[in-house]
């Protein structure tokens, strides 16, 4: 594992404009790995100028040879899948099974679908005498969370890619290594100079001089809801495009025809899985009276396994905010049945996996997104109690749905306001739109709906 001290700009590593740097901690003992660039609003700016410069041929390249790159990229990921893995695990603390089917397995998954995607789009049509044209918009601002750093940074930079746009990367000052594992792969793939460029740094200097530069045109950012906001109102300023993916307080609604063993063991699995840091994850666990104080044994026994299992959280303030959350949760009343505030540990940045029962709609632990592994029951009287309790939240990114019958399931999930809802379990789909309603965000990512994001439309009247 070995930390770039430049940028990647214009097809090859730079000296950055400054000279202060970021310190990489492994937060499983606390330990600096690495130190990458901290980059300015000079980096940025250069970085910019040299995606703009290369938009016009990257535009105007067929999109079969977009597809080929894209395919070449994703080769060299499978290629370097191990390096990529422990890399991720160095840097995240995720456990390196995890990091090995998730965070390595994922991005492949979506970089193979954009190289077949890009192949087969439909960049024109003709609708009565007109033919309509998809263009790709132009310059992309991506900035990137530490959460999923790899599958982030894919499930941007592929369909700006395949879209024909140009990139300048700003990943989450935590996690800057894989960025740059990545940066490399995409050089080793042949993309040519000047379609991706990366500038680490933090996000008041680097990421805010990305998303208010007048030469991006379109500013793709996950993370908080909060930062979104900045971002939403700086790119409103100018008249110019976002995509954002916000936080989520998701719902796993079981209904008593479910199988409820199966619903809480997978509804405890989802929430403590990446240690909690999915913003997607289904926090909030809705069952029904009857069958409450079974769903609590049940839940508070899962959770136990996952003391030795689960890594820990990014960072120490991160650490911290979700310790935090737990005794607001004890403050308010909620019932602790499992883990609690006190570290597991005395090195690293690890939080006990939590469970609380008896949880009230109107708590802290049940509307502001925590990110890490705690669970929240909370008990619904009937389906229109369930509904009412489930779509109480200013967010709308995803949940999960239980019934013995499928139809039941499926009714039941078209009155979420959710973007995206498992049906009793349903599988990750690399093709499917991923992305929120309400504060969750605005646009969607991966597949055909994730391309379009990139494009702007149009027509010619004949």
């Amino acid at each position: 594992m070995k930390a770039h001290d430049g940028m990647y700009i214009d097809g090859e590593w730079r000296p950055a404009a400054g000279p202060d740097t970021i310190a990489v901690v492994n937060p499983a003992d606390e330990q600096v790995i690495a130190h990458v660039p901290a980059g300015t609003s000079e980096d940025v700016d250069a970085a910019v100028r040299a995606a703009r410069a290369a938009f016009p041929a990257w535009a105007a390249t067929p999109p079969a040879e977009r597809a080929a790159r894209i395919g070449a990229l994703r080769d060299v990921l499978v290629a370097r899948k191990d390096e990529i893995a422990e890399t991720v695990t160095a840097e995240l603390g995720s456990p390196l099974k995890f990091s090995h089917a998730v965070h390595v397995g994922a991005p492949i998954a979506v970089a193979g679908s954009y190289a077949d995607l890009a192949a087969s789009y439909a960049f024109e049509e003709k609708v009565g005498n007109s033919t309509v044209h998809l263009e790709p918009v132009g310059v992309v601002g991506a900035i990137t969370p530490w959460n999923y750093p790899l599958h982030q940074i894919v499930a941007k930079v592929a369909p700006a890619l395949a879209a024909g746009c140009t990139v300048v990367l700003k990943p989450a000052e935590d996690t800057p290594l894989v960025a740059q594992l990545f940066a490399e792969a995409v050089h080793e793939a042949g993309v040519p100079a000047g379609v991706f460029n990366l500038v680490t740094g933090l996000g008041p200097v680097a990421g805010q001089a990305l998303a208010g530069h007048e030469g991006v045109d379109l500013v793709s950012f996950t993370g908080s809801t909060a930062v979104g906001r900045q971002i939403g109102a700086t790119a409103g300023a100018a008249v110019k495009r976002v995509a954002l993916e916000l936080g989520g307080k998701s719902a796993n609604v079981i209904l008593p025809s479910a199988d409820l063993a199966k619903a809480v063991n997978v509804g405890v699995a989802n929430v403590m899985s990446n240690s909690g840091q999915t913003c997607s994850a289904w926090t909030r666990m809705l069952v029904h009276d009857s069958q409450y104080d079974e769903a609590v044994s049940l839940a508070a026994e899962a959770a136990a396994k996952y003391g030795e299992r689960i890594g820990p959280v990014v960072n120490a303030k991160q650490q911290e905010r979700v310790r935090g959350y737990i005794e607001k949760g004890v403050t308010e009343g909620a019932r602790l049945v499992a883990g609690g505030p006190e570290a597991p540990r005395e090195q690293g940045y690890f939080v006990s996996p939590t469970v609380f029962a008896d949880v009230r709609p109107e708590m802290t632990i049940a509307q502001e997104e925590i990110f890490g592994p705690v669970l929240s029951i909370m008990r619904y009287e009937d389906e229109a109690d369930a509904l009412r309790i489930a779509n109480g939240t200013v967010y709308g990114l995803a949940g999960a749905v239980w019934a013995g019958d499928e139809t039941e399931a499926v009714a039941f999930a078209r009155r979420l306001d959710t973007g995206q809802v498992d049906i009793n379990g349903g599988r990750f789909n690399p093709r499917a739109p991923f992305g929120g309603y309400k504060q969750s965000g605005v646009g969607r990512e991966l597949g055909s709906h994730g391309l379009s994001e990139y494009l702007q439309t149009k027509s010619l009247q004949f």
